[in-house]
């Protein structure tokens, strides 16, 4: 039961005493936590009594002496943000000198660094300084070349943040990069021309390309074509050659040469369409009457001859 008493005790006191009896010594000005990244500024009566800007634990009455225990009642506490912040602004109108019509997207980093200027110089220093960056870029990148704008960023985010850094640090604002992130055409009749004319050129050289390709092939069939003739050509012309060689040669011994005319006409006998009947040896009663029959056409219209055995 002890234990359980001192369990309740000790939970209720910190979730509920001790929040309450550090919100009231706060709200009294005994001390103030200032966290990373911000910053605390007192006013009181009018006048700046306390800006605290390093994170940690203070003692309102060490900074503010007698006014610590009241400025929170009849004064004010702000608390800002010190941290880096970024802005884009998107399609800030800019003619170039050509005429186009563009639209410059920019992008930019801010940190407040003077809290009192940030307060009571400008009700609104993050508005006015998105309106100088807007007016410094129309101001410093209009009438620029459309090549230019095009392809040289860096040089134009060196300008744009040249133009607008010394009004910033009036207004509080420590400005960080520019940068120029898109430029592109605002008006819509020109993209469509621009891509049309484009497309336009893209068929072109493909169709370039395309003839090219087909000239180059016509030129190496025409060439290979060429070679392979000539080459034909000189076969053709050595073949009468080698072939009057080979026949001299095989005339040299007459048995060869005769062998060899034995079997081309064989050759050409067979394959001819011609009908070839074989009649027995010692029958020449039988040739003489297959010789003198006259010669008849057969189903396959192929003429029959009779030869002897």
């Amino acid at each position: 039961m002890k234990f359980a008493a001192a369990f309740v005790g000790s939970f209720i006191g910190m979730t509920v005493f001790f929040p309450i009896l550090f919100g009231i010594a706060r709200m009294l000005g005994l001390y103030a936590i200032v966290e990373e990244g911000s910053v605390h500024v007192y006013v009181l009566f009018g006048k700046v009594r306390a800006i605290l800007k390093e994170p940690g634990l203070y003692f309102l009455w060490q900074k503010l002496g007698l006014a610590g225990p009241i400025i929170n009642i009849f004064g004010s506490r702000y608390i800002l943000d010190t941290r880096l912040d970024q802005n884009y602004l998107r399609s800030q109108p800019v003619n170039s000198e050509e005429g186009a019509p563009m639209g410059i997207g920019v992008w930019y980093e801010m940190r407040l660094s003077d809290p009192v200027s940030y307060l009571f110089k400008n009700t609104d220093p993050r508005g006015s300084l998105a309106a100088n960056v807007s007016s410094a870029t129309v101001r410093c990148l209009s009438n620029m070349k459309l090549g230019d704008m095009l392809e040289d960023r860096h040089p134009m985010s060196l300008s744009v943040r040249t133009e607008v850094s010394p009004k910033s640090h009036d207004w509080g604002y420590e400005l960080g990069s520019v940068y120029i992130r898109k430029v592109h055409f605002r008006d819509e009749a020109m993209i469509r021309q621009i891509e049309e004319k484009v497309v336009n050129r893209l068929r072109q050289i493909t169709s370039t390309i395309k003839q090219d390709g087909i000239n180059q092939v016509n030129i190496i069939t025409s060439t290979a074509e060429r070679e392979a003739a000539i080459e034909f050509a000189k076969a053709s012309a050595m073949r009468p050659q080698i072939v009057g060689e080979a026949l001299e040669k095989i005339a040299a011994d007459p048995e060869v040469l005769r062998a060899m005319f034995d079997v081309l006409e064989t050759e050409g006998v067979l394959a001819g369409e011609a009908r070839i009947t074989i009649v027995p040896p010692k029958s020449e009663l039988l040739a003489q009457w297959i010789a003198a029959r006259p010669e008849t056409s057969t189903s396959s219209g192929e003429v029959t001859k009779a030869t002897v055995a």
